[in-house]
């Protein structure tokens, strides 16, 4: 694997932990007071709280997975990388369905579909073989 792959890989694991971030800690908030000034029940504010707590939590998972195994390779060890291959593909599977429910809000495109590319590409190496690989010299 290319440096430059795997530096692209620790862009998108900082990419992701910030999303985590500004997802839980400005996003909730924001939201909460909508709910509420919304008059919406007690009990839905508090499911939808659990859920996007949740998410954001998954959304940090993703980065920090992506910095640890990003990092590890630019130390030289091998690791496996087809975990993030999958959370690329997802993100930016769930990106798309996103734009379209979300009527082609760009804000989706920005925070999913383009992050989950850039670290599919990233993680993808292309060879067949299962062993794991360093980056190569």
């Amino acid at each position: 694997m290319s440096r430059l792959r795997a530096l692209l890989g620790v862009l998108c694991g900082v990419i992701l932990v910030g999303s985590a971030a500004a997802h839980s800690l400005l996003g909730w908030p924001a939201l909460r007071g909508q709910l509420e000034r919304g008059g919406a029940a007690p009990d839905l504010v508090t499911g939808l709280s659990i859920g996007w707590h949740f998410a954001g939590m998954a959304i940090l998972l993703f980065g920090i997975l992506a910095l640890w195994q990003f990092g590890a390779m630019l130390k030289g060890h091998a690791v496996s990388l087809r975990p993030l291959v999958l959370v690329g593909a997802a993100y930016a599977a769930f990106g798309v369905w996103a734009l379209v429910v979300g009527q082609m809000n760009p804000f989706f495109l920005i925070v999913f579909v383009v992050p989950g590319i850039l670290l599919a590409i990233a993680a993808w190496d292309g060879r067949p073989a299962s062993a794991t690989r360093p980056i190569d010299a």
